[in-house]
C-alpha cells in the first residue's frame, strides 16, 4: 500500500461529500465548450504519441507575449514546471515570502535547498513592500514570488516588481514569478512582467491554463523565459512527452476563447464585490485581493461547520504565517455565492 502525504491543496471533492467547492480557484464558468469539444475530438489521435515540442501551442503562446516560441517551455501544469526549475537550478539557498503556494517549498526541499522565509506581514495586509529588496543579496540563488499571492489574493505593484526584478539582476539571483491568477485580476494582461524581460535575464514567469480556462484535470502550464541555458535545463530534467495531445489541443483552442474570459473577469467582479459586502456585514475580516478568491480571518473551526453542510471551504492552516482562524474561499456563480453566504449566516448566528 502506497501512503501519500496528507494533500494540502483545494479541490479535494473525493474524500468528502461536497454539494459546493469553494477550495479551488477554477473559473466560475467551468471549461469553454471549444475547449471540451477539442479535448473530445483529441480522442481519434490518441495513438499517436503527442508532439514533445507542444510546437503550435508555443507558437500561439509565443503571439499572444510577444516572444519568440523558444522562449516558451510548456509542462504537465505549473506544478510540474515549478519542480523542473528547482531540479534544473539547484539552488543551495533560496527565499520564500510567505505565507504562499505550499509547491515552492516542496519543489526547493526536494533538491536539497536552505529556504528562507520572508514573512509578510498580517497588519500590512501581506503585501509585498521594499523591505524585500533588502534580503536579496548574492547569496539568495533563487527568489520565489506569486502575483496575485496565493492564499491572500495580494498583487505586487508593477513599479515594485521592476525593482525587484532589477535588484534580482544586480544580485545575480534567480526569479520565478508566478503569475498564474494574473489573468482573472482586472487588466492583468497590463500587470505582466514579461514585457520587462531582457535576453538573458535569471528570471521566469509561470503561467497556467487551470484557473482561466477551467482545466485543472487537463493539467497544462508554461513559462516564458528569455534564458536559453535555463530552458534547456529544464528541458533535461523532465520525461518526454509530458504534455499530453489532449492537453495541447485544449490550450490551442483555449487561447481563442476571448468572449469567455471577458464574461468571465465581469462575473468575478460583480460577485466579488457582492461576497466582500456580505460576509463583512457578519462581521468576518476578509482580506480584498485582487484575484477570484478572497482570504477570510478570525474563525476557528468554519471550514469544519461548513463542511457538515457540504460546503468545502480551503482551510489555510498549513499556510506558514497563517492558522486556523484563516481560510480562502473561491468566487463562485451567484446562486453559489448566495448558497455560501446563507450557510456562513447559519454557522455564525446571524440567520
Amino acid at each position: 500500500m502506497v501512503l501519500l502525504n496528507d494533500y494540502g491543496h483545494g479541490g479535494d471533492v473525493y474524500r468528502h461529500r461536497v454539494r459546493l467547492d469553494f477550495s479551488a480557484n477554477v473559473n466560475p464558468l467551468g471549461t469553454p465548450p471549444e475547449v471540451v469539444r477539442a479535448i473530445a475530438d483529441s480522442a481519434s489521435r490518441c495513438a499517436a504519441y503527442p508532439d514533445p515540442y507542444c510546437t503550435v501551442l508555443r507558437q500561439k503562446l509565443a503571439a499572444v507575449h510577444g516572444v519568440s516560441s523558444e522562449q516558451v517551455v510548456c509542462g504537465n501544469g505549473a506544478a510540474e514546471l515549478i519542480f523542473q526549475f528547482a531540479l534544473a537550478l539547484r539552488p543551495k539557498r533560496a527565499l520564500l515570502p510567505v505565507p504562499s503556494f505550499s509547491e515552492y517549498d516542496a519543489a526547493l526541499q526536494a533538491v536539497g535547498c536552505e529556504v528562507c522565509d520572508f514573512p509578510l506581514r498580517r497588519e500590512e495586509g501581506f503585501a509585498v513592500t521594499e523591505a524585500l529588496l533588502d534580503a536579496i543579496t548574492p547569496e539568495t540563488e533563487a527568489l520565489l514570488l506569486c502575483t496575485p499571492n496565493n492564499p491572500t489574493g495580494r498583487s505586487i505593484a508593477p513599479e515594485m516588481l521592476e525593482k525587484i526584478l532589477a535588484r534580482c539582476r544586480a544580485a545575480g539571483t534567480w526569479l520565478l514569478l508566478d503569475e498564474c491568477f494574473l489573468d482573472l485580476t482586472d487588466k492583468g494582461a497590463e500587470k505582466s512582467i514579461i514585457p520587462a524581460l531582457r535576453d538573458g535575464d535569471r528570471c521566469l514567469v509561470l503561467r497556467a491554463f487551470t484557473k482561466l480556462y477551467g482545466m485543472a484535470g487537463v493539467r497544462l502550464g508554461y513559462v516564458v523565459c528569455k534564458n536559453r541555458e535555463m530552458l534547456l535545463e529544464m528541458c533535461r530534467t523532465v520525461q518526454p512527452w509530458n504534455v499530453s495531445a489532449p492537453a495541447q489541443a485544449a490550450g490551442e483552442a483555449a487561447l481563442d476563447c476571448r468572449e469567455f474570459v471577458a464574461r468571465t473577469l465581469r462575473l468575478i467582479a460583480e460577485e466579488k464585490d457582492y461576497l466582500l459586502r456580505e460576509i463583512r456585514a457578519l462581521g468576518i475580516r476578509v482580506l480584498p485581493g485582487d484575484a477570484n478568491f478572497l482570504m477570510l480571518s478570525g474563525v476557528p473551526g468554519l471550514c469544519g461547520k461548513m463542511l457538515e453542510k457540504g460546503i468545502l471551504l480551503r482551510s489555510c492552516a498549513n499556510y506558514r504565517g497563517l492558522d486556523e482562524g484563516d481560510c480562502r474561499i473561491a468566487v463562485r456563480t451567484h446562486p453559489e455565492n448566495a448558497e455560501l453566504i446563507a450557510a456562513l449566516r447559519e454557522v455564525t448566528g446571524h440567520a
